[in-house]
């Protein structure tokens, strides 16, 4: 979901077809995060004064303001402009569809990866900073339903049959 690194900062669920970046956080920790959310607030168009620059220079813009986005173990997602050495390392291609993992439940540790169509499995920390992600399913599809043999179902619950008398 989130590494626990970033369990500091606000953090949020992704949302379907939503465009992420990987972003270094003050932590140092890498995670996802919206590019609307890296983006400075526009100002009103008036010029600052030499104070007013001053002033925002000792009292810089909060940084922890930028919401950790968590994405739910079996989402797909697709990464963009994948770099060459990348390519090269883990044999991929510039945009790859990938699946998102959490490789243990252990604390204090990195956990949150992605797993890539040929089987490769990288850490959210080892992806490059400032590639682009685009959330394509939070649901893992499921491709078979469990086969329920000698169980009725009724009102959502599964009884076994009643024993024969």
């Amino acid at each position: 979901m989130c590494d626990y690194s970033l369990m500091c900062f606000p953090n949020r669920l992704a949302n379907e077809g939503e465009d992420l970046v990987v972003h270094r956080f003050p932590s140092g920790s890498m995670g996802l995060a919206s590019p609307n959310d890296l983006r400075p607030p526009d100002g009103d168009g008036q010029r600052r004064s030499f104070w007013q620059a001053v002033k925002e220079f000792f009292n810089p813009v909060d940084t922890c303001a930028v919401p950790a986005v968590c994405i739910p173990p079996a989402a797909r997602l697709q990464l963009h402009g994948i770099g060459d050495d990348f390519r090269r390392e883990y044999s991929v291609s510039s945009d790859e569809e990938v699946t998102f993992e959490e490789l243990s439940a252990s604390v204090n540790t990195y956990r949150d990866a992605v797993r890539f169509q040929n089987g490769r499995q990288v850490r959210i920390q080892e992806l490059p900073e400032g590639l682009e992600v685009t959330v394509l399913s939070l649901a893992a599809e499921s491709t078979a339903t469990p086969e329920l043999d000698g169980v009725e179902e009724l009102s959502g619950y599964a009884y076994p049959p009643a024993p024969l008398r």
